[in-house]
């Protein structure tokens, strides 16, 4: 493994960095609101899933009795 000093290695990240293209103020709100709204909406499915689930195992278990 090539070692280079401090200095290079500071230039050689600013080079890269600068080839970087950074997504505009629109596409980071627009892509902020997308995950908001599907992690609610991931959220009111699981909890649709765990209620309905925790019904039928609470049918189950006093099935017996």
């Amino acid at each position: 493994m090539a070692k280079t000093n401090p200095f290079t290695f500071l230039q050689q990240v600013r080079s890269e960095t600068s080839k970087v293209t950074w997504p505009s103020r629109r596409e980071t709100t627009i892509s902020t609101i997308m995950v908001f709204i599907m992690v609610a909406l991931a959220s009111i499915f699981l909890f649709a899933a765990d209620q309905v689930l925790g019904y039928v195992v609470g049918l189950i278990m006093n099935a017996g009795a």
